[in-house]
């Protein structure tokens, strides 16, 4: 009843390709869940009430439902109401980059609001337009403020990209899910692919830190 990692040694370089999807699903959806998480906050901001409240509805939408629920929605419903066979790739990147902006959007949401409104009343009296404003003093600090959530947010997705092998994505986990069924043993490959997403996520944090830091002191 021992751990017998020798069965599945041949196997470990086929785990090891799923690192680089992983990490292609992750950069991938946070860098445009980035950007349209910034544009909701600035409409969540904004004196527009419209644009405000639909903001709001879809934060509400992609924070109350299970993130598994919209993957497999995208995946498998898109063929049946548009006619666009999805790819994995495709319905991955989309459910990911939709979910995270809806939290990513809360989290600059917060760090607007924690800059000092007495710049923004300067920048205004200055005669600076808004657009402005925001893009060059308000955002700037605000990414700042929220650099530790954005972490927080890269390293939930690293870890919630796994769901990608419930549509046949190729990832870390989808590997060692079919090499556990080849050689009949699961812990072992598991156990692989649970350190491998421990690595990724210690290098990911000690990035964010030497970032974070670097900010500090500049």
């Amino acid at each position: 009843m021992g751990l017998d990692f020798e069965r599945i040694l041949p196997s470990i370089p086929y785990i090891l390709q799923g690192i680089p999807v992983t990490l292609a699903y992750t950069s991938v959806s946070l860098f445009f869940g980035f950007i349209w998480g910034a544009l909701l906050a600035l409409c969540k901001v904004s004196h527009l009430t419209f644009l405000k409240w639909v903001a709001v509805f879809y934060t509400s939408i992609f924070r109350g439902t299970p993130l598994l629920l919209q993957l497999t929605l995208i995946y498998f419903a898109t063929p049946q109401l548009v006619g666009y066979n999805i790819s994995i790739w495709e319905a991955g990147i989309l459910a990911f980059t939709l979910n995270s902006a809806a939290y990513i959007s809360e989290h600059f949401r917060a760090g607007i609001g924690a800059v000092d409104k007495g710049q923004t009343e300067a920048a205004l009296s200055l005669g600076i337009p808004y657009s402005l404003m925001m893009k060059d003093i308000i955002l700037p600090q605000a990414i700042r403020n929220i650099l530790p959530s954005l972490v927080n947010e890269s390293i939930d997705l690293l870890k919630e990209s796994a769901l990608i092998s419930v549509i046949g994505g190729a990832d870390i986990l989808k590997r060692a899910t079919i090499v556990a069924n080849e050689k009949y043993i699961f812990f072992e490959p598991l156990l692989v692919a649970g350190a491998l997403y421990y690595v990724l996520v210690m290098v990911l944090t000690c990035m964010a830190h030497l970032i974070e830091k670097k900010l500090k002191t500049s």
